[in-house]
């Protein structure tokens, strides 16, 4: 039988009806839970292990108290996530958060790391720019700068998470680092980490907006991505 790669973003079956959700449900020829019995159990014994299950069941936990009106017809949203990260980091017993920001959002750091203390956390946090590090090291040249009229510090995510590291953090929280810096932070951390803030310049940093509108006013990226695939194939 030829492999066939997850696709659940494919999966048009309606939610009750998808075999993730129950025993007898629909799956398409791709669908992971029909096919992949090997690693539905390892992924298991890792959630069910020693190291992972007070984390997965907290998350869990957390998950579920993200709801009210349980015992009404319906349900409905009960925390923003600025809580809920409040609220799992001491489910966890987290003592030392480490908040890791874009200098673009220091305002908004300074708001967070206000309310992470009103919970009685201590937080240790750290800008992108640290380190002064000139943008010139890595060879980029004025006009690709975001702005070429004068030397530039480089965002430096590594150092970042190094700091949380050599600090001790239970738990890292991500505000609005790049795209590309965040994945290396994430690779450097050692403690477990979160994002609370996403950046997207354009949308205020909510670049959920774009997806909403992707059949309307954001139409136009499915054809932007359509050109800049033909222009780099040719």
């Amino acid at each position: 039988m030829e492999k066939k790669f997850p696709a659940c973003a494919e999966c048009d079956f309606p939610y009750a009806e998808r075999l993730c959700i129950r025993e007898h449900g629909k799956g398409h020829e791709a669908c992971p839970t029909a096919r992949h019995r090997d690693i539905i159990q390892k992924a298991k014994d890792e959630a069910l292990g020693e190291e992972l299950r007070h984390f997965v069941y907290q998350a869990s936990v957390q998950e579920g108290s993200g709801y009210a009106g349980k015992d009404g017809p319906i349900t409905h949203p009960a925390a923003t996530r600025l809580e809920e990260t409040a609220q799992f980091a001491r489910r966890m017993g987290y003592t030392r958060l480490g908040i890791a920001f874009c200098m673009g959002l220091r305002s908004e750091a300074m708001t967070i790391n206000r309310y992470f203390k009103t919970w009685g956390f201590e937080v240790v946090s750290a800008v992108c720019k640290v380190g002064r590090q000139p943008k010139s090291d890595l060879g980029i040249t004025p006009e690709e700068q975001v702005s070429p009229r004068g030397p530039e510090s480089m965002c430096n995510p590594t150092m970042q998470a190094m700091l949380m590291n050599e600090a001790g953090v239970d738990f890292n929280i991500l505000v609005g680092l790049c795209v590309g810096h965040d994945s290396l932070f994430l690779k450097a951390a050692q403690a477990p980490c979160t994002v609370l803030i996403v950046k997207d310049r354009l949308l205020a940093h909510n670049p959920v907006a774009a997806i909403y509108q992707y059949g309307a006013y954001y139409r136009c990226l499915e054809q932007e991505a359509k050109a800049a695939v033909k222009a780099s194939a040719k």
